[in-house]
């Protein structure tokens, strides 16, 4: 079975991917920087007034706290839960620490989210020892270095590795290996596969398949005759296939973005336009920042609204000219607004800029254009400095900053560092 870790003879044949998943990240970081916090449960939030947990402490996932409860359902599990608002800066700065020290064993790293990473170890073994011996050194690394501490999953490739890292938390190391595939995964709930939501698992229920055993059975005309292309690939997520290689962060910048984008949850629900514009406007800046830092400029600008019922909807504006200035990117996204009759208060807002160019700016041929490129480098060179909205304009002085909450798409370099 997958907890065979001990006297293990690996077959050297074959690839060797490791998954490492830092164990209540976000929670264990706060613990870190503050003592006090440490054996007490806690939560991190992304705001002071409403949201959802984001990450709780062991501490508190032993009353029933889990990720993505409401505060009151939190409060009701746990009534003496402190909740701590997140800090994206520490757990930017604590990945790079991680990130240091995993490509210290190899170059093959792919960072998978904040928390988590793919290692490729594949012919390290005679350099750093056979897998397990591997990962219980990152382990022990991270450990003295970090004061965190990680699970990590061996496996022949990226699907084993991650459910291997799932399977015995916290601090967990669990091995499978080619041998032991088939009886892994035979009684193994579908919805324990990464890429496997809760969507795609109802429907595969009401296809009589529930087993990761039922799936790589499963016939393959009636997978894509439900799921199209798809279903190949789920069959072989059945089967504990996957040729997904790891995708260092050299090969990752090396891929054009196609869109750069911010989302905010308000911190109560908006029919006030100005309240609204003036949220659009601190995230059109920040989408600035990005698009300037990563020397790219746009021809399409997108609004996403969310109601206070939860639906969703964008609209999206094409421009005769790019732009990377906040303010032209605001200027397209509150013409945008101003076109959308609301039916209900907002709760999300989000800006996005796609149709993206690289290495394309012109030096501007007006004065009045060259002085507001200037303005903008000016204020991008202290808030590099000092923190971003250090310098911002006029109608943003309260600062209402973003939510606390860092995105998936976070990288710790290029157009993605935000």
């Amino acid at each position: 079975m997958a907890k065979k870790i001990l006297g293990f003879l690996f077959d050297l044949k074959m690839n060797t991917i490791l998954h490492i998943d830092m164990n209540a990240f976000f929670a264990s970081v706060e613990q870190r920087a503050n003592p006090t916090l440490r054996g007490r449960a806690m939560a991190v939030i992304g705001s002071e007034h409403r949201g959802v947990v984001l990450s709780p402490s062991y501490e508190a996932r032993a009353f029933g706290v889990r990720t993505g409860m409401t505060y009151g359902e939190a409060k009701k599990a746990c009534p003496g839960l402190v909740l701590v608002p997140a800090d994206p800066a520490k757990y930017s700065h604590a990945c790079e620490e991680l990130l240091r020290i995993w490509q210290d064993f190899t170059p093959s790293v792919e960072l998978f989210s904040i928390d988590e990473a793919f290692l490729d170890v594949t012919g390290c073994e005679r350099l750093l020892g056979d897998p397990i011996r591997i990962a219980i050194r990152i382990k022990e690394r991270v450990w003295q270095e970090t004061g965190l501490t990680c699970s990590i999953g061996i496996g022949p490739n990226k699907l084993l590795a991650k459910l291997g890292s799932d399977m015995q938390k916290p601090d967990g190391l669990v091995l499978i290996s080619s041998d032991d595939v088939a009886e892994v995964l035979e009684q193994l709930p579908v919805k324990e596969i990464c890429g496997i939501g809760p969507n795609l698992t109802r429907a595969l229920a009401a296809m009589g398949i529930r087993t990761c055993g039922e799936l790589g059975r499963a016939p393959l005309r009636q997978l894509t005759a439900n799921f199209g292309v798809m279903g190949e690939r789920l069959q072989d997520m059945g089967q504990g296939i996957d040729d997904d290689p790891v995708v260092t962060l050299a090969a990752q910048h090396e891929e054009e973005s196609k869109s750069i984008g911010h989302s905010m949850t308000l911190t109560d629900d908006c029919s006030d336009i100005s309240m609204i514009e003036r949220h659009i406007l601190q995230l059109s800046e920040k989408v600035g920042r990005r698009l300037r830092r990563g020397s790219y400029q746009g021809n399409t600008v997108s609004l996403t609204l969310r109601y206070a019922d939860f639906h969703t909807f964008s609209r999206q504006k094409r421009l005769r000219h790019t732009v990377s200035l906040g303010l032209d990117v605001y200027a397209a996204a509150r013409g945008i607004l101003q076109d959308i009759r609301l039916d209900q208060p907002i709760r999300l807002v989000g800006v996005s800029v796609s149709g993206l160019t690289k290495h394309m700016a012109q030096m501007p041929l007006f004065e009045d254009e060259r002085k507001r490129t200037f303005v903008a480098e000016a204020m991008d060179d202290i808030n590099d400095r000092y923190g971003e909205f250090t310098v911002t304009w006029g109608t943003l002085a309260e600062r209402y900053r973003h939510e606390r909450v860092i995105s998936p798409a976070w990288r710790p370099e290029g157009d993605r560092q935000y």
